[in-house]
């Protein structure tokens, strides 16, 4: 393999006029296509498999009209002190608001009137109209939400408060300021690592070409795939990460063959040929969690990983073509003013190599193979102690209570709770199929359960073969106790009861991701193992490398159940409101992280295995691997913190946990668990470290990603004294 990434990077540096032209021709069309596609409302979110899932089915097909799983609305009214909804003032303008979201939009299925449905609470300050669309909250119109946003402007100015609370208002979150602030923090970090502003924008250009291809393809094929929008956000998070560090990595590398000599067309190609190698496959470890994402099951989720491991595909082309040829339009300039004196100055002593200073890299490798018991051992325990909180996960979705307080969803589901209980923000719909007498029997099973606070009359269809149960339960729909009540209503009736509804559907989902989480575990952290065994030749590197991944996320995790979950430091990253993670977070963090941390893996230690097969010691190998990769690798984690932490800054609680989670586990990851860890287990093997029986060695495949075989081709077709070339301009 090196061999051929060594031609195909001396060949994009030769030809860099084609490549660029193709590359911007690819990006051209792509724009093209986004524009001129039609727009993509949203993706269809289902959960095949799940009971609330067969009774969204089953709605469809005996309620076609109901919109079961259309979104949902309620306007909150609330009387000024001493006063009650029911005067004939506050009821007129309550009949009003009706009149008007009846009329307001072709997409509203069906308006209820708080006076006829007894949505009045018992104190009479409070009072609620229920709105149902016949599409999902993705598929409504800018104009249906201003409708329902203007709800009730002239109750307000009558002296009734009005909020309004449901998924109607749901939108996604933006997150384009996160994303701005991780590229300012990028180009800040590139520039102090690489001394060079050319040097510094190289990354930063060909991350954002790579990733405008890739999300405008998902946006020129989204209708088409029923792609929603939020697979976008996943690949332009993922793409920009991977990408900028993929060009990094090259960059440095030829940085470095060109400190040691070498004609810059050549340095191109050796750079592409080893630290292309490991781009290579650290991009396949990210396309392989991205891709396992269809183990969970659920389209939306398949999809996303799907999209986003088309974009890291396309990073890892850019790298090994792209950055090349913009290597060649660079000349000497990619090369820092200080640095290029140096060499100036070596080339005026006759090319005498003068031996550079000790890097901080180098000196910190050199202390850990002095102590490396002690630094595993902090390490380990440290991560360790941070992991417990994890024991304590609860998971599940948050709902409108997780809102800052400034939102009216906050606000409404507030008002809610105060005057009808907290059960009233997340009613079950319990779907029964069959007669009268079958429903009236659930519903008294029902109200024999604890932690229901009401119960209505059942609701049948025109043919009277199935009904409609509302059951309100005595907590909030994210607690513990709703899920317990869940799963009591299913214990209790029969296979011909369905419960479903928001809350329903969040408790299935969570259930069904808990369920996926050690096959999909399995999954990537085995392929990942072959795929590292082959690499680096070795069974200890790859399990060492496996283990190290799953304390740092596990310690991640237990940090975000302590922020989120019991509210340590919560204050300081604005969580108003604990409660059970979200559901998806642990498989996220395991698709997301395990890909960032084999990058750092990958390139940290084939550096290392490169070193050691070119017949240094083991602790000398560790030690020229972090002289080569640490500042490399660390500058990458930086930008990588920077481009999550920006999300933390959100207002939806969801984004703001998964930049905190991914944004902790990339600390943890590379500087707890590459930095440390690796190198002190590295040290205490030896060569044990790169032990592979005989009868495995002839079985893998030998990829020579440490271009031991690109290194005798060249020694061999190099004239004397040819691997010594001083740089030229």
């Amino acid at each position: 393999m090196a061999t051929f990434l060594y031609r195909l990077g001396r060949s994009a540096f030769r030809r860099r006029h084609l490549v660029a032209l193709i590359w911007v021709a690819l990006l051209a069309l792509a724009g093209v296509g986004a524009a001129s596609a039609p727009v993509a409302t949203s993706s269809s979110f289902s959960i095949p498999g799940t009971e609330a899932q067969k009774a969204f089915d089953l709605l469809e097909e005996r309620f076609p009209s109901a919109g079961a799983d259309g979104a949902t609305a309620r306007v909150v009214f609330r009387a000024p002190d001493g006063q009650k909804m029911t005067d004939p003032a506050h009821k007129a303008a309550v009949g009003k608001a009706v009149g008007e979201l009846r009329s307001g939009s072709d997409q509203v299925a069906n308006v209820t009137d708080p006076y006829t449905v007894q949505a009045v609470s018992r104190d009479g300050g409070t009072a609620y109209v229920q709105v149902s669309y016949k599409v999902n909250g993705m598929e409504l119109t800018d104009a249906t939400r201003e409708a329902l946003k203007e709800t009730g402007a002239e109750a307000r100015e009558s002296g009734l408060t009005v909020e309004i609370g449901g998924d109607a208002l749901q939108t996604v979150p933006e997150t384009g300021s996160g994303e701005i602030i991780g590229v300012i923090v990028a180009g800040i970090v590139l520039v102090i690592t690489f001394g060079s502003l050319v040097a510094a924008g190289l990354p930063l250009l060909t991350a954002i070409i790579g990733v405008g291809i890739g999300v405008s393809t998902i946006t020129a094929l989204a209708s088409a795939l029923d792609l929603g929008s939020t697979t976008s956000t996943l690949a332009m998070m993922i793409g920009l990460a991977v990408g900028i560090d993929y060009a990094l990595f090259i960059v440095s590398r030829y940085r470095a063959e060109l400190a040691e000599g070498r004609e810059r067309e050549e340095a191109a190609g050796r750079a592409v040929g080893t630290a292309g190698s490991a781009v290579v496959f650290a991009g396949l470890t990210v396309v392989i969690a991205l891709v396992g994402l269809a183990v969970v099951n659920i389209p939306m989720l398949t999809k996303m990983g799907f999209a986003a491991a088309g974009t890291v595909l396309i990073a890892v082309l850019i790298a090994l073509t792209l950055i090349p040829a913009l290597l060649g339009y660079a000349g000497k300039r990619v090369v820092g003013r200080k640095a290029r004196k140096a060499a100036e100055a070596a080339e005026a002593a006759g090319g005498a190599a003068v031996e550079a200073k000790p890097n901080m890299g180098t000196r910190w490798a050199r202390f850990v193979l002095r102590r490396p018991v002690a630094v595993l051992l902090v390490g380990v325990i440290g991560l360790g102690a941070v992991a417990v909180p994890a024991a304590s996960l609860e998971m599940g979705l948050p709902d409108d209570g997780a809102q800052p307080t400034s939102t009216t969803q906050r606000r409404a589901y507030d008002l809610l709770s105060d005057g009808f209980g907290p059960g009233s923000n997340g009613p079950l719909m319990v779907v029964v199929d069959g007669d009268k007498a079958a429903a009236d029997r659930t519903v008294t099973d029902i109200k024999g359960l604890d932690g229901v606070a009401a119960v209505t009359p059942p609701a049948p269809n025109k043919a009277g073969d199935t009904s409609i149960i509302t059951v309100v339960p005595k907590d909030r729909p994210s607690s513990v106790e709703t899920e317990n009540l869940v799963h009591s209503i299913r214990d209790t009736t029969g296979d011909d009861v369905l419960v479903t509804g928001a809350t329903a559907m969040n408790i299935d989902f969570s259930q069904k991701m808990n369920d996926a989480l050690l096959p999909y575990l399995a999954l990537v952290v085995g392929l990942a193992f072959l795929l590292l065994m082959v690499v680096f030749r070795s069974v200890l590197v790859p399990l060492k490398a496996a283990l190290g991944f799953l304390l740092s996320v596990v310690a991640a995790l237990g940090a975000v159940v302590a922020v989120f979950q019991w509210g340590w430091l919560g204050s300081l990253f604005g969580v108003e409101q604990t409660g059970p993670i979200m559901s998806m977070m642990p498989i996220f963090m395991v698709g997301v992280v395990f890909g960032l941390a084999m990058d750092y893996e990958v390139f940290l230690v084939t550096r290392m295995r490169e070193a050691y097969v070119h017949g240094e010691r083991p602790g000398e190998a560790i030690v020229t691997g972090f002289r080569h990769g640490a500042r490399v690798v660390t500058a990458a984690a930086v930008i990588m913190i920077a481009v999550f932490a920006g999300f933390i800054g959100s207002s939806e609680q969801m984004v703001k946990m998964i930049g905190f989670g991914l944004a902790v586990a990339v600390f943890f990851d590379a500087f707890v668990v590459r930095m440390a860890i690796v190198p002190a287990v590295l040290a205490l093997l030896g060569r044990k470290a790169w032990w592979l029986p005989r009868w495995l060695d002839r079985a893998l495949p030998n990829v020579d990603v440490e271009g031991e075989g690109l290194r005798k081709e060249l020694a061999a077709d190099a004239p004397e004294g040819g691997e010594r070339e001083l740089v030229r301009a």
